[in-house]
């Protein structure tokens, strides 16, 4: 990881743009291929059973979906085949919005894939979801997140929900590694400045020109608050030992049990502003 740095949480925005569409067509060299064959089987999903449990409990059937930094989009299109009503994904990474559609068109399915910088989607989309949507790897990018879970409340209805299935923040004090590497506890879980890394090949750790990345450490306290002040409500909160992320193997098979993950289910109070 990294030494203290300090960058305005614009620049870092950018930064990370920029970044993740660059690792877009690497990441695509590892799984593009077999994720179209897959998609074009009926009934294909990249989704656990107790996240098709949740939606269900939800009533997916017919809703409007929004799955927001949906990198290729693969869990929002798997969404949709559970017969979810519209499906859009919005990402920050031309490149990885293209994978997506790619894969939708594969799928048979009418997922919509939109590009640009979360923190700017386009007010047409306001209050227009009944579920929101975010899967492991996104809060971790936002410098802010009282500005991310803003656009959450703008977007979701009056009512609406919106389920993350993140990685659990303490991850971020050990060292990643492979499954025979030390686990060494190194950083604070209050640290407040951000990891500058360059690099995002998780899948086959390719070695090529990669621009510097800024992720946060944001504890489970500031995520669940950060949510709250932005007019949503608690409905569950679990916290999980399954390892959910492409790093951090050496946690998952050294020591005893710990939290790797979390599922947090979240409901836009009437009333609250964004829609």
């Amino acid at each position: 990881m990294s030494k203290p740095i300090t960058v305005a949480g614009d620049d870092a925005v950018r930064a990370n743009l920029t970044a993740w569409d660059e690792v877009a067509p690497i990441h695509a060299h590892h799984n593009q291929a077999d994720l179209l064959k897959a998609f074009a089987q009926p009934g294909f999903s990249v989704l656990e059973d107790d996240t098709k449990a949740v939606f269900a409990e939800l009533g997916v059937a017919g809703k409007s979906v929004a799955q927001l930094c949906c990198n290729n989009g693969r869990e929002l299109i798997s969404v949709k085949a559970l017969g979810a009503g519209r499906c859009v994904g919005f990402d920050g990474a031309p490149a990885f919005v293209q994978q997506a559609r790619e894969l939708n068109e594969a799928a048979g399915q009418d997922c919509e894939f939109v590009a640009g910088d979360i923190h700017a989607v386009p007010a047409a989309y306001d209050g227009a979801f009944d579920i929101l949507y975010v899967t492991i790897g996104v809060l971790s990018w936002m410098p802010n997140l009282r500005a991310f879970f803003d656009v959450a409340a703008r977007l979701a209805k009056p009512g609406g929900h919106f389920l993350i299935e993140e990685q659990h923040p303490i991850m971020n004090m050990v060292e990643p590694g492979g499954p025979d590497a030390p686990v060494e506890w190194r950083y604070s879980y209050f640290q407040d400045h951000p990891f500058a890394e360059e690099g995002l090949d998780y899948y086959g750790e390719t070695e090529y020109e990669a621009a510097t990345h800024f992720s946060y450490q944001h504890t489970m306290g500031d995520i669940i608050n950060a949510s709250i002040a932005a007019g949503f409500e608690v409905l569950r909160f679990d916290e999980r030992p399954q390892h959910i992320s492409n790093t951090w193997y050496n946690v998952e098979k050294q020591g005893p049990p710990m939290p790797m993950s979390f599922d947090l289910l979240l409901r836009k109070r009437p009333g609250a502003c964004g829609a």
